[in-house]
């Protein structure tokens, strides 16, 4: 594994979001993706299949969002940067793993082989084909009194157990060679 600020083993190449190739509909909910993060010594990531992208004040954005119960919220609220990595599908096993085991009982690294990178300080694995580096913008946590359309709030939280949104500004893509 290699060491924290160590430059990663496997290539990549910066590309602007514009570059981006692919369905990014796709990546995000059916593919999967990992959100990344990183608080006093601590890297944490796990499996999101909710997200978006886009222009918001004249910047370009990854939304994500973390449910507070999760290791990562924490690692996510102490840093003012995360990473978001897509994947090729014979990580399928991995990305699952990381969606339900906990980083507060183990590393989730170690267990998969998965190997922590950082370019400019933002943590990603470099197992990942394609990287998005971002800086927080802003934040919210969803509440019951917001929702239009009660009937998706009583499907996606029977619980009432809001994700918070993160607007994150692209800073960076890097892309496998």
């Amino acid at each position: 594994k290699p060491e924290k600020g160590v430059e990663p083993t496997m290539a990549f190449r910066e590309i602007t979001p514009y570059e981006l190739e692919g369905n990014l509909f796709k990546m995000i909910a059916k593919d999967w993706a990992l959100i990344t993060a990183e608080a006093d010594g601590k890297a944490n990531a796990m499996t999101i299949s909710w997200g978006g992208f886009g222009q918001l004040w004249n910047e370009l954005v990854a939304f994500t969002f973390v449910r507070p119960q999760r290791y990562t919220y924490g690692l996510t609220e102490a840093s003012d940067v995360y990473s978001v990595s897509f994947y090729e599908e014979k990580y399928r096993k991995e990305l699952g793993y990381f969606g339900s085991a906990s980083g507060r009982d183990e590393d989730k690294f170690q267990k998969t082989g998965f190997h922590l990178a950082h370019e400019d300080g933002v943590p990603y694995p470099e197992e990942a084909k394609v990287v998005l580096l971002c800086q927080k913008l802003y934040a919210h946590t969803l509440t019951e009194e917001e929702f239009l359309c009660k009937e998706v709030m009583e499907k996606s939280y029977p619980e009432r157990d809001f994700h918070k949104m993160y607007v994150g500004k692209i800073l960076k893509v890097l892309v496998r060679e």
